[in-house]
Parts: structure tokens; C-alpha cells; sequence
């Protein structure tokens, strides 16, 4: 059986790019994108292309637990089983702290944060139900990976990104938390603190401040999504052992 394969926020940037990655090397495909329309319509043509019906779209919000129940139920009953699940859906807010309303606050935090533990707690049964299906897994193989994108910024934190940083920073305390309780179901959880990555989300800059971005960079330049993707990939191949990480790429910036 092939294994199956979430991946939140799929219509663009990182999420397309790891959707195509993981149907490229035989998974089952979940995308998910909070407005659908024809971004996720794209990326659910370019998986298609590859790998045929062994992708479906849910359109939905994450940060709606109850949402997260149906998009769960949907992907076991399409595909029978959870095996790695991509906690990237998410949103940026640039603004001074005062002028950060309650609204946008909570915006960013249920988007970047709250999302990612009602996805990490619906898929839990089904990756545990993996090992319970198959006693023959080695020690070593992981029975499901969660991997969260999360930030340089969650590391260092960013001068009018308060909101943002804090959500990245929370996944970072979420991720270690959960691989401390999960490691002994063999279910590991990691993050990826990406640096600058060439995606609509850093879109607000002007071409002089990208290019300020980038002198500051030892790489010279920004960090492609299929880079990012690829990283996501082998990192949901690693040994279960390989838990509870925070994988910064970043080109050496921070």
C-alpha cells in the first residue's frame, strides 16, 4: 500500500512544491489550501499529472478544528492511512507592535500555531494504528512523521514580525514538546526554520530590500521551494530516532 502524505497550505510556494515532490515519489497526496480557486486547481493538476488519482483537494481553514475533523476522515477514507503530515499552511503580518490589532494577532496565532497542533492531534490515532497494523516495523522506522515549517524568526525573532515571530517561535515549543511525548510510539516530529525562500509571502518587498536580504545571506541568493520540499522529504525518511528538532536552512544566514 502506498503511503499517504497531508500537506496544508498546498496552492503555492512550499506546499506546491513538497505536494509535487511527495507525488513524485509515489505517495498518496492530501493538499490543502484555506481559499482553493485556481492555486490549488494548479497544484492539483501538476500532482495529477504524476500520479494520477492518488491525489485529492480539500478546501478548507486549519485553524478551524472542526474543519481539521473532516479533512482527517476525508484522507482515511480516500487513502486508508496517515503517514507523514506537512504542517505548512500559513500567513505573515509586517507592522509595528501597536498597530497590531487583536484581530490580526489572533489571525496569525490560530493560522501558524493553533493549526498546527488541531492537525497534529487528529492525525496521532491513524499513525499509531500504522505500527498496530504491522508489528513487523522496525524499531528504527518511524509509524508516522509530523514535520511543521517554521522560521528563522521563530529562532531569533524579527523586528516588526511580533506576530509572526511568536507563532514560529511556538511551533518550535510545540514541535520539541510533542516529540518528547510521541518518541515512544515511534511517531517523530521535527521543524524546518526556513530562511528566506522565494515565495509570494515575501512578495511585499521591494527589489531594493531583497536584494539587502540577500547580501546578508552567505549563499547569496534565496532558498527555492523545491529546495525546501526536498528537504521536507528526506527528512520525513529519517529514522524515528531523529526527533524533536528545530532544522534551520537558511542558507547560513541566522
Amino acid at each position: 500500500m502506498n503511503k499517504t502524505a497531508i500537506i496544508t497550505g498546498a496552492s503555492r510556494g512550499i506546499g506546491r512544491a513538497a505536494a509535487i515532490k511527495f507525488a513524485t515519489v509515489g505517495y498518496n497526496v492530501i493538499l490543502n489550501s484555506k481559499n482553493g480557486g485556481e492555486n490549488l486547481d494548479k497544484t492539483l493538476s501538476l500532482c495529477r499529472n504524476i500520479c494520477g488519482d492518488r491525489v485529492i483537494a480539500v478546501k478548507g481553514d486549519v485553524s478551524d478544528s472542526s474543519f481539521v475533523k473532516e479533512l482527517i476522515d476525508k484522507a482515511v477514507t480516500a487513502f486508508g492511512r496517515i503517514d507523514v503530515l506537512i504542517n505548512n499552511a500559513g500567513i505573515s503580518y509586517v507592522g509595528l507592535i501597536q498597530d497590531t490589532s487583536d484581530d490580526i494577532w489572533q489571525n496569525v496565532i490560530n493560522t501558524n500555531l493553533s493549526s498546527v497542533h488541531y492537525c497534529t492531534r487528529e492525525v496521532i490515532p491513524h499513525m499509531l494504528k500504522n505500527r498496530s497494523d504491522n508489528t513487523d516495523i522496525p524499531i528504527s522506522e518511524a509509524s508516522g512523521h509530523i514535520i511543521n515549517i517554521s522560521s528563522v524568526w521563530g529562532n531569533v525573532g524579527a523586528s516588526c514580525e511580533a506576530a509572526y515571530s511568536a507563532s514560529k517561535g511556538g511551533i518550535n515549543a510545540y514541535t520539541k514538546a510533542c516529540a518528547k511525548e510521541l518518541a515512544p510510539s515511534g511517531i517523530s516530529v521535527n521543524a524546518i526554520a526556513c530562511g528566506f525562500v522565494d515565495t509570494d509571502m515575501n512578495r511585499h518587498l521591494t527589489e531594493e530590500e531583497r536584494l539587502d536580504v540577500i547580501s546578508q545571506i552567505p549563499a547569496s541568493r534565496a532558498a527555492s521551494p523545491e529546495e525546501i520540499a526536498e528537504i521536507l522529504y528526506h527528512t520525513s525518511q529519517m529514522p524515528a530516532y531523529l526527533t524533536g528538532q528545530i532544522i534551520t536552512a537558511d542558507g547560513g544566514w541566522i
